[in-house]
């Protein structure tokens, strides 16, 4: 397996460039430069601390042994070294021992943690969502008493909401709590617990969705509770094991070294549980978690691309095999030379870098919607981020799928070859467009709530910014800056149609409208990504005509103009399959 770089330069241009890391940064003292030198030593401790271990973890894999899961070797010291170098607090509130850094600062890091090693930076992302819902919605003495121990990294945190017979229909979820005034004990089991339990910490603090004795049926009858692992005493110590324990680990494609556990709650005497936010309103209170968890999702989409391509680069530049096409007597050269195999590299770096900026421009907008001074920004910026969130989190995963299929076509049959690596990477990137709401859940959420936000509004602002850069580009000097322009313009457009067409048809036939979601979130996420390329050309152009030299600039402008000429006609082409979807599906039941 390749050793992993972190992309500094792309993510430094995403975050300066694309975005506006000055603006967003406030007054907590990240600036650009102090970014960068964390950005620097992220890079390093992921390439040499965590790197190594994703392939040993992956054929080693985690275990339960007599009730008590075990991760890979070498994770727990890993982790160890990850909190002691408070790389655990960089986001979370100052007022609990966090160091306050903004979200497009976390979103870098979160690509560089999850390239290096997916399965284990599961459980650093895991515990950032549980930061986020109780810093919101948690008591005061529920902050006081969780959020220093989870910001440090000292205990962990999970999110539980899947049972057996209730996978994404939660108003089905069947977990109970008994008692009253407070004194809860919970009975109930919960799958796919991604690091549900593990050896890498003292306490694991768990969010579980559960109904109270009075609960309506439905999802109008959920409760958030908090389950912790041990008894918390007075003291602030670790007591006696709570009545929760690791019935199994489930036997997965990929993330071996991830354990993913079946949990069950009060086999004895009930496992004692707080509740977190309102009786009855735990869904709602659920999802600042579960928005966390999908934007970090699409982030793990750039993040396998990046480590996938990277990978396919290494071995398409060492690989020997077949004459040049140009000269087919020659001797045989690197694969690399080839254009089909030069196409296929091309054509990942641009769907990476597309996603990792579009992951930056969500950060942004979460950014904007927390901190900034104008309340009506801050309005209008949580608005485009309940837009961009499912768009990052179904196209990013899906384009992280594909470019690790690619990267093992550029391998060809050593790909599948478990000892290239390769094939690690598809595995791990597969349950991507399946956790946190599949894909197909995210794109019913775009047509049912998004495109129905605020009577349409956000949804067409977005459109508007859209076709404002495509303007500015087609208005632009020279050859390459107008083609993307042009591109730009008619993905805008067909999205613009085709949103209109599904908020139409919904109202009077919704069935019909949902047949197309799907391709309609593929459509925005191509639109999206190439929106965010054509910003990072026009930037990248206006340093150049501001004298800058660096290679890097050009190489961005070409890439930009690689992703809208191969991908933006396709995308815009999809208004067709989007409006007629619903004439043919119902044949698949009759079938």
């Amino acid at each position: 397996m390749a050793e992993y770089r972190a992309p500094l330069a792309d993510l430094q241009f995403a975050l300066n460039d694309v975005a506006d890391l000055a603006a967003v940064s406030g007054s907590n003292g990240a600036t650009p430069e102090l970014v960068d030198q964390v950005l620097d030593e992220a890079g390093r401790f992921a390439s040499e601390v965590l790197a190594p271990l994703n392939r040993s973890g992956d054929l080693s894999g985690a275990r339960i042994e007599n009730g008590v899961v075990r991760v890979p070797d070498g994770f727990a010291e890993a982790y160890g070294r990850f909190v002691d170098g408070g790389w655990n607090a960089v986001c979370g509130p100052t007022t609990w021992g966090g160091q306050g850094l903004p979200w497009v600062v976390s979103t870098a890091l979160n690509e560089i943690w999850q390239s290096a090693n997916m399965s284990l930076a599961n459980c650093m992302m895991l515990t950032q969502g549980a930061v986020e819902l109780l810093s919101h919605h948690g008591t005061e003495a529920q902050k006081r008493t969780y959020l220093p121990k989870l910001i440090s990294g000292e205990w962990s945190g999970t999110m539980n909401l899947t049972e057996p017979h209730a996978g994404s229909d939660l108003g089905r979820l069947q977990t109970r709590a008994e008692g009253a005034n407070g004194a809860w004990r919970l009975r109930g089991q919960k799958i796919f617990i991604t690091f549900g339990d593990h050896d890498m910490c003292d306490n694991i603090v768990h969010l579980v969705l559960g109904r109270l004795p009075d609960a309506p049926p439905g999802v109008r009858g959920i409760s958030l509770f908090l389950v912790s692992k041990r008894d918390i005493l007075e003291d602030g110590s670790l007591g006696a094991h709570n009545d929760v324990r690791v019935n199994s680990l489930e036997h997965k494609l990929g993330q071996m070294g991830s354990p993913t556990c079946v949990l069950m709650y009060g086999d004895d005497e009930g496992a004692r549980a707080e509740l977190v936010g309102e009786p009855h309103g735990g869904l709602k209170t659920m999802f600042t978690m579960m928005n966390h968890a999908r934007l970090n999702v699409g982030i793990q989409g750039v993040a396998i691309a990046e480590r996938a391509y990277q990978q396919a680069v290494e071995y398409a530049r060492a690989r020997v095999q077949g004459s040049p096409i140009e000269e087919p007597r020659a001797a045989a050269v690197e694969i690399i030379r080839h254009p089909d195999v030069r196409r296929m590299i091309m054509d990942m770096k641009a769907k990476t870098e597309a996603a990792r900026a579009l992951a930056i421009v969500t950060a942004e907008a979460l950014d904007r919607a927390r901190a900034h001074p104008d309340a009506e920004v801050q309005e209008r910026s949580a608005l485009r981020a309940e837009i961009l969130v499912p768009i990052m989190k179904g196209w990013g995963t899906d384009q992280g799928v594909d470019v690790a299929s690619t990267a093992l076509q550029v391998h060809g049959g050593m790909g599948y070859i478990e000892e290239t690596g390769a094939a690690q990477h598809y595995r791990d990137a597969r349950i991507l467009p399946i956790y946190e709401g599949t894909n197909g859940i995210q794109a019913l959420d775009m047509l049912r709530r998004k495109l129905q936000l605020a009577d349409g509004q956000p949804f067409r602002e977005l459109i508007s910014d859209i076709k404002g850069a495509a303007a500015d580009l087609a208005e632009s000097p020279g050859e390459e800056l107008p083609a993307i322009g042009r591109h730009l313009a008619q993905a805008a457009a067909a999205a613009d149609e085709a949103g209109a067409w599904l908020a139409g048809t919904y109202k009077d036939d919704p069935c019909a409208a949902a047949a197309g979601a799907t391709p309609f979130l593929t459509l925005l996420g191509f639109t999206a990504g190439g929106w965010t390329m054509g910003r990072a050309a026009l930037r990248a152009a206006k340093r150049i005509g501001g004298g800058d030299t660096d290679p890097f600039l050009a190489t961005k402008i070409q890439t930009a103009r690689y992703f809208a000429e191969m991908h933006l006609p396709t995308a815009a082409a999809l208004t067709g399959p989007i409006q007629a979807a619903h004439h043919t599906v119902d044949a698949a039941v009759a079938a």
